[in-house]
């Protein structure tokens, strides 16, 4: 099989020669690490692990022209960035790991939504990339699985607004922010409806989120259905209309309470499932059935430094076998590899991934 037959088999509770193995996010801090390690500096990193070949189309979907920026303020360990919308970021100059502390954000009421929104034009040419006539020849013989870009009604807007600003404006005010997710489906839809026209066969939908916490959703499912439901199913089903039925979202943190909202909007692919946050992919598919498709709720801690392979057999064989025989499931560490984990270790759990997953 190749990559996109293998996917399909996966996803649509096939019988693939192996389970589909998704490429595996890792910091550039591990992978230098696993450079000194014994990871050979000349092979592609993907082909090295086995991993199969899969893409999104690449459609700018971001800001455009991205906002100007300057630094105010430096250190040997940080800098503050300034853009031209005033907002203000604290960012890590000297370490990888580590997210960035918002000072003040982009958009902070009606006026600077309106100036930001003019950023998003779904009809500027350079949305699609010149080679695009190109692109469309390649895609009609791959052998590998494309993806198209289904946005984000809450993480986008969380990143613009601030997660407690937006968590105020749902009831200061409502009507922005329905404006906001409005625009946003309005903005995909337009801006991707030439990739759905031009390209038949796309094999699945991308959306991501990051709308959870350690212990649970950053909003109630009634805000969920209030804000964001409509236009995320106005996406998907157009989605669904070209043919497109496999809808993956990646978010992190507790997603228990999430997966069912995602269901009844049709986007039935979660991942990564963070087992620190108490994702529990055999308990999805228990409470779910075949009605959901799970990928990753690999712990990462259980491949750091002072990890036996025992303790990584324990974590793939307590779960994965029985996942994989299930079907519509694929491991995957439930995150980027982050830098505690060393190179022996992962190549084991990669080489104990294979064996168990190859089904043929």
């Amino acid at each position: 099989m190749n990559a996109r037959e293998r996917f399909h088999a996966t996803f649509e509770y096939g019988q693939p020669d192996r389970v589909f193995m998704m490429p595996q996010w890792v910091f550039n801090d591990t992978r230098e690490r696993w450079l000194r390690e014994g990871l050979p500096w000349d092979v592609h990193f993907n082909s090295y692990f086995g991993f199969d070949r899969i893409e999104n189309i690449p459609i700018n979907t971001g800001a455009y022209p991205p906002p100007e920026t300057k630094v105010i303020e430096q250190t040997a360990h940080w800098c503050i960035v300034e853009d031209e919308f005033g907002a203000r970021v604290k960012r890590w100059t000297d370490k990888e790991v580590g997210m960035s502390q918002w000072i003040r954000f982009p958009v902070r009421d009606r006026e600077t939504w309106e100036k930001w929104k003019q950023r998003f034009n779904p009809d500027a040419p350079n949305r699609y990339p010149e080679y695009w006539e190109h692109l469309k020849r390649c895609y009609q013989q791959r052998d590998f699985p494309i993806g198209i870009h289904g946005g984000s009604y809450y993480g986008w807007i969380r990143n613009w607004v601030g997660m407690e600003n937006l968590a105020l404006w749902y009831y200061d005010c409502p009507d922005l922010v329905h404006e906001m997710t409005e625009f946003l489906a309005d903005f995909i839809l337009r801006v991707t409806r030439r990739a759905l026209d031009e390209i038949p066969d796309i094999d699945h939908g991308v959306l991501w989120e990051d709308m959870a916490m350690k212990t649970g959703s950053l909003i109630s499912p009634r805000l969920f259905r209030e804000f964001m439901m409509e236009p995320l199913k106005r996406v998907t089903k157009v989605l669904n209309e070209y043919g497109i039925e496999i809808i993956m979202l990646d978010c992190d943190g507790n997603v228990d309470e999430l997966i069912p909202l995602w269901l009844e909007a049709n986007v039935n692919l979660s991942y990564p499932l963070e087992v620190a946050a108490g994702c529990d992919a055999a308990g999805y598919r228990a409470r779910f059935g075949k009605e959901v498709l799970l990928l990753g709720n690999i712990d990462k801690r259980a491949l750091r430094d002072g990890a036996t392979r025992a303790d990584i057999e324990k974590e793939v064989m307590s779960k994965v076998p029985q996942l994989v025989k299930e079907g519509g499931y694929s491991p995957f560490v439930d995150h980027a590899v982050p830098p505690d984990v060393p190179f022996e270790n992962f190549q084991y759990y990669v080489e104990l991934l294979h064996q168990v997953c190859t089904l043929a």
